[in-house]
């Protein structure tokens, strides 16, 4: 039966887009952050280790992940993360090892704001900057850990400075460079503050594909949490307790993804086969019909189960 479910799969690769504008602009902060934000923030528990040449991407990701209490050293991360023939680390990469380590790596919106507001509800924040132009990169990683606002500066754990500030502006141009690229470090069943629905479900879908459903369970359970009324999450959460045989509280998290999308085909078809599970013929027809009747690759599962009644 685990089988012919259906799983929701997210492709978790970013890529860069060499051909960015080198102009440096001041970033422009929505009102809303110099209200609602303190004027200052630092997360100075963020342990340091300094960082060799071509090697910024494992030390970047040991200061997030210690951060975390999770036990990774500069000198394991190193042969997971660098890519001799590319002289550094790739994103890819970079967050697949987070997985390795049980971790969720969650990508944040692409703004100063959206920077700022997880610095200050205590997450720091991996970024990736361009140190020279578009045409002729010189790729680096730090980690965000504070600002200050009066002062627009940046506080980050960079290189081979513990401490290193930066005016929001001239970090904001290398920045930029990356299309603006980080991510927060988190455990499972945590979902941070100010992650957008899109990229807690990429996040969380890259997690279970690495680690199985039942792993994943908690952080589904999260995010609907977060996010009641979003059909996918509803979904996975679905997979997720079937996976852990909670078949009846499966059939639930199916149901609420169907009446929130009556065009998910998936959720139909896996709301069936559980309905057929419990013998609840009439039910299990009315479900299966309803698969066969959308396009998609459930269509044929569910028109054959409804050919053996």
């Amino acid at each position: 039966m685990t089988n012919t479910f259906f799983y929701a799969r997210f492709a978790g690769v970013f890529m860069i887009l060499l051909l960015l504008s080198a102009c440096a602009r001041n970033p422009v902060l929505l009102q809303s952050s110099y209200s609602n934000l303190p004027a200052h923030a630092e997360i100075e528990s963020v342990p340091f280790y300094a960082q060799t040449e071509f090697q910024c991407g494992p030390a970047t990701l040991a200061m997030a992940l210690n951060y975390q209490d999770v036990d990774a050293e500069v000198d394991k991360l190193i042969p997971q993360v660098f890519l001799p023939g590319r002289d550094g680390s790739v994103q890819p990469e970079m967050l697949a090892t987070v997985r390795r380590y049980e971790q969720l790596a969650y990508p944040i919106r692409g703004t100063m704001d959206a920077l700022l507001g997880h610095l200050a509800a205590g997450d720091p924040v991996v970024v990736m900057q361009n140190l020279s132009l578009p045409i002729y990169p010189m790729w680096h990683y730090a980690i965000a850990i504070g600002y200050d606002l009066p002062s627009e500066t940046l506080i980050l754990r960079s290189g081979e400075i513990e401490r290193h500030t930066l005016s929001f502006s001239r970090f904001d141009a290398t920045w930029a460079r990356t299309q603006r690229w980080g991510f927060v470090v988190a455990e499972p069943g945590s979902l941070p503050a100010g992650i957008t629905a899109r990229n807690a479900l990429e996040a969380i879908s890259a997690y279970e594909e690495s680690h199985g459903p039942r792993a994943a369970l908690s952080s589904w359970q999260t995010f609907v949490e977060h996010h009641p009324a979003n059909a996918i999450g509803q979904f996975a959460l679905g997979n997720a307790l079937y996976a852990d045989q909670q078949p009846d509280q499966a059939l639930q998290a199916f149901e609420k993804a169907t009446d929130i999308d009556p065009e998910m085909g998936a959720a139909w078809l896996n709301r069936g086969l559980l309905l057929v599970q419990q013998g609840s013929t009439e039910l299990a027809r009315d479900a299966l019909t309803q698969a066969a009747s959308l396009p998609g690759s459930w269509q044929k599962k569910a028109q054959q189960l409804l050919d053996n009644y």
